[in-house]
């Protein structure tokens, strides 16, 4: 991942941990449900957010970029067979 991504996702990861922070204190001050839920839910679209964009980084340098001498410097040696068995688990629980 080069560094552009990498601060991206940085900032998400800060972002939506500031969120997270908010729904405690909310939690704590006994704030009105409806308004704990909607940040909830904020939260859950933030997080799919982060995971498009790491499943889009994945397949940027790890699937295509895979034998190029691009890829992640940690991805696993794979055969394409191995690749695609890959992305369809890692789809299969990011989309459950």
């Amino acid at each position: 991942m080069n560094v552009k991504a990498r601060a991206k996702i940085k900032a998400r990861l800060n972002r939506i941990s500031g969120q997270i922070a908010g729904i405690e204190r909310m939690a704590h001050e006994g704030r009105y449900c409806v308004d704990i839920l909607t940040q909830i839910a904020a939260v859950r679209s933030a997080l799919d957010a982060l995971g498009v964009e790491l499943l889009t980084n994945h397949l940027e340098s790890c699937v295509l970029g895979h034998g190029s001498g691009t890829e992640h410097k940690r991805a696993r040696p794979l055969s394409q067979k191995q690749l695609l068995a890959e992305v369809r688990a890692t789809l299969s629980r990011f989309l459950a």
